[in-house]
């Protein structure tokens, strides 16, 4: 039977024609288990109790790497050069303080748990990046571009698969990006490019911007969509465009969910935000990250497994007080928003918020000199650092309040055992019920487990 996924949009960047727009007809080969094989999977998942949850993912992406001695673990004692340019405030949480510029989250970090003894020793974009995503180490240096392991949304993609048919399992707002790659380490890599994100490509703070690869075009309308002469015509130019440009794949994974987008108004009314009101839209910040950050409350709502929110360009090597007073009063903004729209709603037990990048930055501030040649490069900033880092999670089943961890008095080190990516991710497939022990097999034919050895945060729940 014939199947019409999409209609490709030219991007506004000029970028050629991404899966994302044409989604190709045909079969696309299943990596590592079978559908048989999954099923049989979760079934003995069952047996040992874990029992798949209906809960979501929001992932915001803080690409670039983080301050931790500026935002969640500030060390008012530290010496000046360590300390940092701002003072801590009290939350509503007795004998937990953040930075004094995140006073929305202070009113509600009883919902909110902090990781402060994170950390992984690899001060490489890509390949911490790669380890935070994918929880296995990527070998090699800033110049492995290539993803060994599939990113935990293109896991929970290929296992819990699409709550409704109308929606994705796994989104990425507004692109899947890590350290300059797209779609990177948050790919399905051997486990498929069927699994990798559907990406909206465009700017949920733009009211006359929409979702790319969902939008009908205005010589298509739904009444086209059963002329399949028309529809024919038109694939076969999208598929010569697309060709042309060589990169044409198979994407078997959104061959109905395409359409059903195309066609569904809950799945279209989902990703519009011109149906919120605007004083939701300005509670969240008439921003881009903002607006994200509302759009992929909305999409968790609406039933999609993992979405994953980029907010980038956080290498602040100099320059760091100017960007962070830019960045932190809308990553505040958005996060109290988030969560206190999660609790109204009654979803703060079935979507899980979590925040990290790749590392964080030198406990110390530099001078703003280039270390090379000593030259001034701008005003004082800090530089890759992972043996410290925070995360992030909130709702889910975790429970808010917390501390998980502490670092020493300059932030250097963690003092307590420390929490490792793998960790994290096995905490997130815990609380989606998903077992890890379900294991694929890699391109080297080995079967592979979906997470490296780790643990369960049990201090969060």
């Amino acid at each position: 039977m014939f199947k019409i996924d999409c209609v490709p949009r030219s991007s506004s960047s000029g970028r050629s024609l991404h899966r994302r727009d044409f989604l190709a007809c045909g079969v696309a080969g299943m990596a590592g288990l079978s559908l048989p094989q999954l099923l049989h999977a979760q079934e003995e998942s069952a047996l040992r109790g874990i029992k798949t949850s209906r809960k979501r993912v929001i992932l915001f992406w803080l690409n670039g790497g983080p301050s931790h001695m500026d935002t969640y673990d500030m060390k008012p004692a530290a010496p000046s050069q360590y300390r940092g340019i701002w003072k801590p405030i009290p939350t509503n949480v007795l004998g937990i303080s953040v930075s004094e510029l995140f006073p929305l989250q202070a009113k509600c970090m009883d919902r909110i748990s902090i990781i402060r003894s994170l950390h992984h020793n690899t001060a490489d974009h890509r390949p911490a990046a790669h380890l935070m995503l994918t929880s296995y180490a990527a070998g090699g240096n800033e110049r492995n571009f290539q993803g060994a392991n599939p990113c935990i949304g293109a896991v929970v993609s290929k296992v819990m698969q699409t709550r409704t048919k109308d929606l994705p399992a796994y989104v990425s707002i507004p692109v899947a990006q890590s350290i300059d790659l797209r779609p990177g380490y948050f790919g399905g890599s051997y486990l498929g490019n069927q699994h990798n994100p559907f990406e909206t490509d465009s700017d949920p703070n733009n009211d006359n911007d929409n979702v790319s690869g969902i939008n009908i075009t205005k010589n298509l309308s739904i009444k086209d969509l059963s002329d399949r002469s028309k529809l024919l015509s038109i694939l076969d130019h999208a598929r010569r465009d697309v060709e042309q440009r060589g990169r044409f794949e198979t994407m078997n994974r959104f061959q109905q969910q395409a359409f059903a987008m195309l066609t569904s108004p809950a799945a279209r009314e989902a990703f519009d935000l011109s149906r919120v009101s605007q004083a939701t839209r300005e509670r969240y910040g008439r921003h881009t990250w903002g607006q994200s950050a509302l759009l992929a409350g909305r999409l968790a709502e609406a039933g999609v497994t993992f979405t994953t929110v980029l907010l980038d360009d956080w290498d602040q090597h100099f320059d760091l007080e100017e960007a962070m007073k830019q960045h932190l009063p809308k990553v505040d903004q958005l996060l109290s928003a988030l969560f206190t729209d999660l609790w109204d709603k009654g979803l703060s037990d079935e979507v899980l918020v979590v925040v990290c990048g790749e590392f964080s930055r030198t406990p110390w501030m530099n001078d703003g000199r280039n270390v090379a040649n000593g030259e001034v490069m701008g005003a004082p900033g800090r530089h890759h650092w992972a043996n410290s880092m925070f995360c992030l999670m909130g709702g889910g089943g975790i429970k808010g309040g917390r501390i998980v961890g502490a670092t020493d008095r300059l932030g250097e080190s963690p003092i307590t055992p420390g929490i490792t990516p793998a960790d994290i991710h096995h905490t997130i497939y815990h609380c989606l019920g998903i077992d890890e022990k379900i294991r694929f097999v890699d391109h080297g034919g080995r079967p592979t487990p979906i997470a490296d050895r780790g643990r369960v945060l049990k201090e969060l729940f």
